[in-house]
């Protein structure tokens, strides 16, 4: 079982403030929540519904996706601390109002420690039911005062990212004329698909959804689409932009990498630690994922005071100072980007954290 009470000095850096386990035979309810940090402000993070074959894979998955949201939110500039929660099972078979009602007790009870959204499985319609019984709900339908699709500001986000990058490595912002290749015509890569098209980019599209495809398409229709992934990575990119799941870039990618930026949405997108170092050693700049789709979360924790979806955008907007600060500090320090960014996120985490201690 993963060890929840972990020292960075016994090589193990899972240091969580928090973690309640949540069960309701009635409704068949298993979750986890976890609680990283709240340094900053009362933990934000989404609920993953998702069929785990254990409940130590369960315990893993949130323990680490906890910690990873208390980076995002600190480099992002929010007053909010990190946490998630997973529901184990089956979406399609296993959700149901009893069920998350149930869930939404649990996140009550924590009495605002926790603020949840939503996740893969989970939708606005689900948190919706969940803040039938608890205040600390983002994520919302717009009809109830939500913000409603957070991939509207991921995929800004992420465009935000990619012109640093551009500028870092080319001396413009500007993406006209670039070949940019965009794994995952989803609800964020379609969306990233329009802004690289209104700047001028030549996009190249891959996703094993043909509806998908076709969506793209029907707007677009000089968008080249490729087979998959591999001959996406192959064909001759400036821009590769991972929006589709995790660990793209591994052993068998990198080598065969064209483009000299990686800019996307999708999270834990090396597939190890060592992959970033690759990256750099054939002139490749990382932007590290966690920065550019903060767009996403931007937008869900405006909901908390209000939401203003200007606003918001505004606050998006600074992706583009952070990515080029983090760019800077990596070429300063010697440091992968990922390295600078962790750093940044530890620095404000730290002295804000000395100011507000532990929220209780």
């Amino acid at each position: 079982m993963p060890n929840v009470f972990g020292s960075p000095h016994k090589g193990n850096d899972s240091r969580h403030e928090q973690v309640v386990f949540c069960q309701d035979e009635a409704s068949g309810l298993r979750a986890i929540i976890a609680i990283y940090s709240t340094a900053l402000g009362p933990a934000l993070g989404g609920t993953r519904f998702y069929p785990y074959g254990t409940e130590e894979e369960a315990l893993a998955d949130v323990l680490n996706l906890s910690k990873g949201m208390a980076y995002k939110n600190a480099i992002a500039g929010l007053d909010l601390g990190g946490g998630k929660a997973v529901i184990i099972g089956d979406p399609a078979t296993d959700k149901s109002e009893a069920l998350l009602r149930a869930y939404g007790r649990f996140v009550q009870s924590l009495n605002g420690r926790y603020y949840t959204a939503c996740d893969v499985g989970t939708f606005s319609e689900d948190m919706d039911l969940v803040a039938r019984e608890s205040r600390f709900v983002t994520g919302r339908t717009v009809a109830n005062g939500g913000a409603g699709d957070s991939s509207i500001l991921t995929a800004f986000g992420v465009f935000q990212g990619m012109r640093a990058a551009a500028e870092t490595v080319w001396g413009t912002p500007s993406l006209r004329g670039r070949r940019v290749g965009v794994e995952g015509a989803g609800k964020v890569g379609h969306r990233l698909v329009e802004h690289l098209r209104d700047d001028g980019a030549e996009v190249v599209l891959c996703d094993v959804s043909e509806a998908a495809i076709e969506r793209v398409r029907t707007r677009h229709p000089d968008v080249e689409v490729v087979a998959d992934n591999a001959a996406l990575i192959a064909a001759g990119l400036d821009v590769y932009a991972p929006c589709a799941l995790g660990g793209s870039l591994n052993d068998e990618t990198v080598p065969v990498l064209t483009a000299k930026i990686v800019c996307g949405a999708a999270n834990n997108q090396l597939a190890h630690a060592g992959i970033e170092k690759q990256l750099a050693d054939r002139g490749v700049l990382y932007a590290p994922d966690y920065v550019v789709n903060s767009g996403g979360v931007i937008q869900v924790a405006d909901e908390i005071g209000g939401f203003d979806f200007e606003r918001a955008k505004a606050r998006a907007t600074g992706i583009y100072d952070t990515s080029l600060k983090i760019f800077g500090l990596a070429a300063d320090e010697g440091v992968p980007p990922a390295a600078a960014a962790d750093r940044l996120a530890e620095r404000r985490m730290a002295d804000v954290g000395r100011l507000r201690g532990i929220l209780l």
